[in-house]
Parts: structure tokens; C-alpha cells; sequence
């Protein structure tokens, strides 16, 4: 049995549903613990695009069984869609391998007009969300009164629970933002649909994993979102409504910290970041354009264009702390190709000081000016290459120069978005 939770190491995007993916075959289970369709994962698999955002990256190897835990927050529509997708290209065949907690908590028609309805309100000060509903369905689940999946399947206690709630955030969306209030009658008759439609989906997933772990099994934790938009260690205000660091696999799945065993955190080569807030290396020049044109770097969820910067080891070795890192998958190593010299921020300078920390506040690191180091840079097509000891001489330095600065290996290698276009060092599962 091995166990492995899959975290960003970044700001989201770092191209975790690929490496998800690659590991899937390795896992018995693959369980993804928290987040909701705000994350968007997209997989490459004999030159075909699947794009998923609720069900696990696991999905497209047949002998995986998929969990959506109870730290999932679950918009039922967009589940069913993947769902009904998912079966109609026949890699869905059987319900039993795609299952949901029925502790995971709902997103409803009021949570994303409310999310929608803030960022709008908030004009130059907004945050930059999906407005896929994700923030005040946590704040729900928090405040005690959400909605649950198992809700669903029980109409009669679900039509009591929205008509409680529907007061309160109808009174907020159509008093204080002037937006149009929620039809609760439609809202249910809609809830009652989607619990006839995933009820065989529904299960303890909670038990589910508690015997695949007694039996001896693997199991692949997935991580939505990247470190640095965690609740609690990301760049708040500027982050999402759950924790992505690696320790919520343990809350947000439903298992103890002693059953995990080794930690994979997922960098790019360079740096992305979508929404507000600060961005120390962001190149907002030709640079910036170049990458973010030969990375493809537009988000899988909302389409928006990326920001775009060189790689941030104060960030990453923040990462390998917060979450226990025992590894380093990076990918896009590829897109790099071309770039003459290839700057790597080594440490910050904050109001004339040098540290290499990263930065407690959000003021602080709006003012971090970053200290590069230049690394010679490399030219050609990776795409066919499979062993580390054949990539060009310089984009090898590079790896091992970046490991040297955070303190883990780079086990797994992208040069490309297909699922064979991977260089490995170690497998995770087997190191």
C-alpha cells in the first residue's frame, strides 16, 4: 500500500490534472478532497482534450475508482454534465467508480448570483473569483446551515432547509446588491431532480477509503487550486474558500495524517497566476506574452489569460514547508525551449532588505522585488524525449539547480501535455 496526496505547489495551474492522470494507474482510488468547479483539470490522452472540474482526474484509467470527499463543495449541474459526458464517450460505465459524499455540501442558484453579485459591488477592489458560488457555499458549511448532497435524496427535510435559507440570501441579493431574487419553487424542484440523478453516485466515501486502506490499498489524494491560494497559507485576500495545502487531504477526505505517506507537490517551470494580487516575478512585457502563448496559458474553468513570470524558489520552498513535500513534479519544462537566459528568483529585497522567506503579509510581498539568478538557456523540441540524461545539457542544470534551491527532488518531468510525454526520475509510488 502507498499513499499520495498531489498537491500545487503554486498558484493553481500547475497542470496537476495531467500528473493525476499519469499516476492514476499506480492508485486504486483517487480521491479529491476539496475545492469545487472552480478548479478545472485538463487531460491529454492519445491527442485527446477532457476537461474536468468536480470528478477526479482519475476518471480515464478504467481500474480507478474516482471519491469526491466531503471537503468538496459540489454544484450538481456541472457534476451531472461531466457525468452524462464522461458516459456518453464510454469511459463511464459503471456508476461504482465515481463516487460522492453525501457530506458534501451543495452549491446552490443564490451562492453563485451572490458570488457574482460581490465581485461586482467590489468594482476595483475585486478579488478575481469564478463566481462559480464556490466562497458563500463555504461560508454556509461554516455558518452551519448548508446544504448537503444527502440533502437531496430527502425532499422533505431539503424543502424546509431552502425555504429557511431562502429568506436570508434573498433578502441580500435583491435589498442590498438589486439583484433578482431566487425562485425557491423552481430551486427545488430543480434539488429534487439532481438527487434522483445522483443518487446511485452517492455513498460514504469516508468508509469507502477506510476499507481500500485496511485492504491494502493505494490511494491518490487530488488537489485542486495550489498552495499559495489556501486559505490560511496563501496570499489572502486573494486566494480561494478552502485549504489546498496537503494536510487538508487528511479533513477534506476523511483520514488520519498517519495513513499518508509521501507528498508530491506540482510546480511549472515558470510561473502562472490567474486573478488579483501580488505577483513578484510576473512579466507583464513581451516575456510574459511569449509564455503565456507557448504555454497555451489561459484557464481551463474560465478561459481567462494567465499572468505570466519566471520561476519562484522563495515560493516553492514556502510550498515544500507548508505542505511536507517529499517531491517536485514540473512541468511545461519545454515552453521554455528558446528563452536565451532563464531567470530564477532566488530571494526577495522588501523595503531595501534581503530575506528569503517568504513573506507573512500581503503588503509585504506587494513590495517584494525579486533577486534573480540567470541560468543558461536551452533550445529544441522535448517533446520526444523520455530519460532525463538526454535533455539538452542547460535545461538539466536547471532542474538540478532548482532542486538544490528547495530541497526536494523533481521526480516527474513534463515536455508536453500528453500523458506519455513525461520524463521520470522516481515514481512516487514506488520511491
Amino acid at each position: 500500500m502507498t499513499t499520495v496526496v498531489a498537491v500545487g505547489a503554486q498558484w493553481g495551474d500547475e497542470g496537476k490534472g495531467k500528473i493525476v492522470d499519469w499516476l492514476a494507474p499506480r492508485a486504486d482510488l483517487v480521491v479529491r478532497f476539496h475545492g469545487g468547479n472552480n478548479a478545472g483539470h485538463t487531460l491529454v490522452v492519445d491527442g485527446q482534450k477532457t476537461v474536468l472540474h468536480v470528478v477526479p482526474a482519475g476518471v480515464l484509467n478504467p481500474g480507478t475508482v474516482n471519491l469526491i470527499g466531503p471537503g468538496v463543495v459540489v454544484d450538481p449541474e456541472v457534476l451531472i454534465s461531466e457525468l452524462n459526458a464522461l458516459q456518453a464517450r464510454g469511459v463511464l460505465r459503471d456508476p461504482q467508480r465515481v463516487r460522492v459524499s453525501g457530506r458534501a455540501h451543495v452549491i446552490l442558484e443564490w451562492h453563485k448570483a451572490l458570488d457574482k453579485a460581490r465581485e461586482e459591488a467590489a468594482k476595483g477592489g475585486a478579488i478575481g473569483t469564478t463566481g462559480r458560488g464556490i466562497g458563500p457555499t463555504y461560508e454556509d458549511k461554516i455558518a452551519r446551515r448548508g446544504i448537503r448532497v444527502a440533502d437531496l435524496l430527502d425532499p422533505p427535510s431539503l424543502h424546509e432547509a431552502l425555504g429557511r435559507l431562502a429568506k436570508a440570501k434573498n433578502f441580500e441579493l435583491s435589498e442590498y446588491y438589486k439583484w433578482k431574487p431566487v425562485d425557491v419553487d423552481a430551486l427545488f424542484a430543480s434539488a429534487v431532480e439532481w438527487g434522483r440523478q445522483l443518487e446511485p453516485y452517492v455513498d460514504h466515501t469516508e468508509r469507502l477509503l477506510e476499507r481500500a486502506l485496511r485492504e491494502g490499498k493505494s490511494v491518490l489524494f487530488e488537489g485542486a487550486q495550489g498552495t499559495f491560494l489556501d486559505i490560511d497559507h496563501g496570499t489572502y485576500p486573494f486566494v480561494t474558500s478552502s485549504n489546498c495545502v496537503a494536510g487538508a487531504a487528511c479533513t477534506g477526505a476523511g483520514v488520519g495524517p498517519t495513513q499518508i505517506d509521501r507528498v508530491l507537490g506540482i510546480t511549472k517551470a515558470y510561473t502562472t497566476r490567474v486573478g488579483g494580487g501580488p505577483f513578484p516575478t510576473e512579466e507583464t512585457g513581451a516575456i510574459g506574452e511569449r509564455l503565456r502563448a507557448a504555454g497555451e496559458e489561459f484557464g481551463a474553468t474560465t478561459g481567462r489569460p494567465r499572468r505570466c513570470g519566471w520561476l519562484d524558489a522563495v515560493m516553492l520552498r514556502e510550498a515544500v514547508t507548508v505542505n511536507g513535500l517529499t517531491g517536485l513534479a514540473m512541468n511545461k519544462i519545454d515552453i521554455l525551449a528558446g528563452v536565451a537566459e532563464v531567470p530564477i528568483a532566488t530571494a526577495y529585497r522588501i523595503d531595501g532588505k534581503l530575506t528569503r522567506e517568504f513573506p507573512m503579509t500581503l503588503g509585504e510581498l506587494s513590495r517584494a522585488e525579486p533577486v534573480y539568478e540567470l541560468q543558461p538557456g536551452w533550445s529544441g523540441n522535448l517533446s520526444g524525449v523520455r530519460r532525463f540524461e538526454d535533455l539538452p545539457d542547460p535545461a538539466r542544470r536547471y532542474v538540478e539547480r532548482v532542486e538544490a534551491m528547495v530541497g526536494v527532488p523533481v521526480e516527474l518531468l513534463s515536455v508536453g501535455p500528453g500523458r506519455d510525454e513525461t520524463i521520470v526520475r522516481s515514481d512516487p509510488f514506488r520511491a
